[in-house]
Order: C-alpha cells, then structure tokens, then sequence
C-alpha cells in the first residue's frame, strides 16, 4: 500500500453523538428550533476533549472533528447557513487542540447531504456539489489532515464530495451506511462503490453501519479493491444487543482477517471499545492487497459489470425519451455494451436519469469535450468512453481520468 499516506492498520475513534448525548447533550438538540450539535459542542468544549482524549488514551490514532452535519443545508434548520467556514473552523481547530500535541491525526467529518438526483429526489448535482465544497474548504483551510465522508447513502453523494475533496491535496476516506441486505437507500452496495470511487482516486473506502452485513461485503471486494478497506460498525448486534467491548474486539478480528486495515467505531462505541480493538489490531500488518486487483468494471448505482478483454459496442442509442426502453430492450448477440450518443447537455442528464434501466454496461460516444464532461459529470457511476470521440487526446484522456471512466 505505497501510495497510502499513513501507517497500517490505523485505529480511529468511536461514535461522537452518542457519546456526547450521554454526557449531558440534549436529545431533542436536532428539531427544528433547537440550536444543533455544533453550537452545543462550542458552549461545552469539555465534553468534547474529555472524550476525545478518552479516544486518544485508549489509542485511537485519528480523530474526527465533530463537523459530521456542519454544512449549510443542515445548518440552515438552526439558522446557521451562513457560519460554515467559521463552525468548521471553531469545531476543527478544537479538537486539535487536544490531538496535536499528543501526535494524533484529525479528520474532518462529512455528511450525506440529505438531497438526491433523480430519479430518486429533484436535487441538481451540482447544487449538491457546491454545498460539499464549501464545507470542505473551510475544512481544508482549517488544516485537517484528511476528509472522511461519512455514512453515505447514494452514489451522488458520494461523488460530488469525492469531487469537491478532489480540489484539495487531501486524502480522501470514504464510507457507506447500508441496511441489513447490504444496500444503500438508492441501492448501491460496496462493490460498485468501490469499483466507481477508487477510480476517481479516493484514498480509502469502506463501511460505518450496522455490524452484521460487514463481513460479506468486505469479503465480496477484497479481490477488487487497490486502496484499504474502512471498516467503523455500530456496536449493536442484529438483535440489537448492545455488545460489550470484547464480543467488538472479537467481530472486528474477522473484519481485519476479512482484509479491513482502517477500523474504529460508529453509534453506541465508547472508549472501553476501541480499547479492546487496539489489542486485536495489533495482531495485523499491512493489507496484502492483490497485484493486480480485478477493478475492469463498469458500474451504476446498483451494480458492477465486469469487462473481458474485448469490448463490443451495440449500434449508437440516440438520448431520446425513449432511452430507458431502449437500454432495457437491448439485446444483440453481437455486443456486450451499450453505446449512447451524448450530443447536448439535455441528452447528458438525460442518460444519467435512466442509466438505472441500463442490462449492460454502457459507453458513451461525443464528439464535444463540454457535454462529455457533463455526462461523465452527472452519470452517477463508472461510464465507458468511446476513444472514436472527435476530441483532442490530450483533453480525452484527463477528463476520462477526472472522473474514473474507462477510455476504450
């Protein structure tokens, strides 16, 4: 794992919220009225550097500052829109205050922006876009060490944060919050995920949910999967039992013989439970990640196609208002990818709308670097790239490479 910043494994911290409501933060803080776990947390700093050096002393080595809902959509029920940069700041610059100088990371926590594209919600990418970014600014000038976009629930999220992170330096983790059949909301699971972002260069990805799907998706990606895995559960069984730190410690062991490398803990953790972890991390060394990770794959939100060595294109599909029966009618002995001609901005968000209908994985032909750029843009996935397009191969290629798509 050369290209990782950090050593491995690494140990991060357990659950904020939780820990903090028992310390005395109100329940009811989130309603609307009510003045946000941001504020509290800035009134009560103690509570805050009590736990996050209880993290700390029960060896956690990155810690994440409380900025997991400070970005302006959420701030916006308190009547906080218009403080991001500065909460970000004030919640960063905190807790480096008690992580420095005993030598520990800090990440910054995002959060799903609670918005969605269609066909799943009315949101603009872009708008979605912005809103990450301007979180992530404040979060990159307040000097954290890397971003750790958290329990996301749709492949949109996930990439427009992973775009907004992109203008840092930053390294990137990222996680999912999946349900007890291993599925997002919009109905991504890890492996398209996996294969999608780490084309797009994250650093690391995994899971923050419930514990019990955790060790079949790590399992079903470890084959595909060049960057660690983050593996951060609830510390509730399937039954909801809470367990204690050494039935953790003991599940979390078969997630790192699993192949996870970057593990803490999510809702309900404490302290006494990443204690218990720390002695089961020190059984493990590096990942053995495969020489050469079977990522050849294109994906939508909901599944991952994986390619042979030759690629066959279908006959061009026109972006009409019939797309989505065309790619679900598709079927021709002599191709194994859909081709769509992409030739106006319309026609990118129309694809990227009905790409969800699409029984093979699909390529996109276009001859103008702007409307390719909007449908690799807006096309929630990893997309083909016809390299027949009248573009310049010194424009092609980049853009193919800004957003993880395959160039054939």
């Amino acid at each position: 794992m050369e290209d990782f910043p950090y050593p491995l494994p690494m140990l991060l911290d357990g659950a904020t919220g939780t820990a903090l409501e028992a310390a005395g933060m109100p329940a009811d803080i989130y309603r609307p009225g009510g003045s946000g776990a941001e504020q509290w947390i800035l009134q009560h700093p103690d509570a805050l550097r009590s736990l996050q050096n209880a993290y700390i002393d029960a060896g956690s080595q990155a810690v994440l500052a409380p900025t997991f809902g400070a970005n302006a959509s959420l701030l916006a029920a308190y009547g906080l829109e218009g403080r991001v940069a500065e909460l970000n700041a004030e919640l960063v610059h905190l807790t480096q205050s008690v992580a420095k100088p005993r030598g520990v990371l800090v990440g910054g926590s995002v959060c799903p922006s609670g918005l969605f594209v269609p066909p799943y919600g009315e949101a603009d990418f872009d708008d979605i876009y912005d809103l990450y970014r301007q979180q992530i600014r404040a979060l990159d000038k307040a000097g954290v060490d890397f971003i750790a976009i958290e329990s996301q629930t749709s492949l949109a999220d996930m990439r427009a944060a992973v775009l907004a992170a992109r203008t840092t330096d930053l390294p990137v983790f990222v996680t999912i919050a999946v349900d007890e059949s291993g599925h997002t909301v919009t109905g991504s699971s890890l492996l398209p995920v996996v294969i999608t972002l780490q084309a797009m260069g994250v650093d690391a990805i995994g899971l923050n949910c419930l514990l019990d799907p955790m060790l079949p998706l790590i399992e079903e990606v470890r084959l595909h999967t060049a960057v660690p895995i983050i593996a951060k559960p609830d510390v509730r069984s399937s039954d909801e039992t809470l367990l204690t730190p050494e039935s953790f410690a003991q599940k979390m062991r078969l997630l790192m013989q699993a192949g996870a490398r970057i593990v803490g803990g999510h809702d309900d953790s404490t302290p006494e439970h990443i204690a218990a972890l720390k002695e089961v991390v020190q059984e493990f060394g590096e990942p053995e990640i495969p020489e050469e990770p079977d990522c050849y794959a294109a994906t939508i939100e909901t599944e991952a196609f994986f390619l042979g060595d030759d690629i066959a294109f279908s006959e061009p599909l026109a972006c009409t208002s019939h797309l989505a029966d065309d790619l679900i009618d598709l079927e021709d002995d002599r191709c194994n990818t859909a081709l769509v001609e992409v030739e106006s901005l319309d026609d990118a968000l129309l694809l990227a709308e009905n790409s969800g209908m699409t029984r093979l994985p699909i390529a996109v032909h276009c001859d103008s670097a702007p409307v390719l750029d909007a449908a690799l843009r807006y096309f929630q996935g990893r997309l083909i790239v016809d390299s027949e397009c009248q573009i310049e191969d010194e424009v092609l290629e980049p853009l193919a490479a800004k957003y993880g798509a395959i160039l054939y």
